[in-house]
């Protein structure tokens, strides 16, 4: 893993630890977490996109949130398996966002978002390849090694093949991982979504992952359209499979951090940290039996 910065004035979130029940932070309840009593959530995860280059109200209402809780940071464009190399100006300007809150790694998708110059604002998936591991192992290598921190790739949604896959979906995944000293975020509702759509066994793929990879895991919510597909909507509550799903992964994986997602149709803030409350129950009670687990086999 990339070593954390070594250099220069801490950043805000500095010497906090990460874990437990998150939630992404978004501008729909801002104010009223900025206004309000502090709240039981663990961390807080945030898209360095929307605050770049951007003065005024956010910046400073960021730095006021960062000043209470743990932070972390998800990126949305680096687009690590896009033909062309990501944007230096945007590594620049990131990596000098990354110094600021100080998160404990950086994440992003494991996709492409770009063509040349342009920013195409979806998270479209790549062909499972041999070339496509390669281009993003490397990328993945010399990003962390920019960031000076470590780095995590997301498993996404996707509805179509983009041409003749010479792999599995889990196959690509465990090649990237193993091409790489990156870790992986596990969206444990992407992995479902695609499951359903792609005709395979959730448990299994998650089994088939190196769990001891995972830096931090993700749940949002879906819709089934009445053809049968499913669409990662992020604009519901998590399906109750979905957390069924996500208690088995954590038995496996341990005290990794669980983040709460939702983009679409946010609710009030109170009814987002009654979700995350059932998260923090369902976490405790497998972190239980992983710890029984590993009593067992000692």
């Amino acid at each position: 893993m990339a070593r954390l910065r070594e250099r220069g004035a801490p950043g805000l979130g500095a010497n906090r630890a990460l874990g437990g029940v998150g939630l992404g932070l978004r501008w729909d309840f801002l104010e009223e977490l900025l206004s309000g009593p502090e709240c039981e959530v663990a961390f807080f995860e945030v898209s360095p996109e929307n605050y770049l280059g951007r003065g005024g109200y956010y910046p400073s209402a960021l730095e006021r949130v960062a000043e209470r809780y743990p932070i972390v940071t998800h990126g949305l464009t680096l687009s690590i398996g896009a033909v062309d190399e990501p944007d230096p100006a945007y590594l620049e300007a990131l990596k000098g966002e990354l110094e600021r809150l100080d998160p404990p790694w950086h994440s992003d998708h494991l996709c492409f978002s770009s063509a040349g110059a342009r920013v195409l604002h979806e998270l479209l998936p790549l062909k499972f390849s041999a070339e496509n591991v390669r281009r993003v192992a490397e990328r993945a290598e010399r990003v962390q090694e920019l960031l000076e921190r470590p780095f995590a790739i997301e498993n996404i949604t996707y509805y179509v093949h983009p041409g003749k896959p010479e792999m599995s979906e889990l196959q690509f995944l465990q090649s990237v991982l193993a091409s790489t000293s990156a870790g992986l975020l596990l969206d444990v509702n992407n992995v479902y979504v695609n499951a359903r759509n792609h005709g395979f066994d959730p448990y299994a793929f998650i089994a088939g992952l190196p769990l001891e990879r995972v830096l931090e895991i993700h749940v949002a919510g879906h819709r089934t359209l009445d053809s049968g597909l499913l669409l990662d909507t992020h604009g519901q509550a998590v399906a109750d499979e979905v957390l069924t799903l996500l208690e088995w992964t954590i038995e496996r994986a341990g005290p990794v951090p669980v983040l709460l997602e939702r983009d679409h149709d946010v609710p009030p803030l109170s009814e987002l940290l009654a979700e995350v409350a059932v998260l923090r129950d369902l976490q405790a009670r497998a972190l239980g039996r992983h710890g029984e687990r590993h009593a067992k086999s000692a």
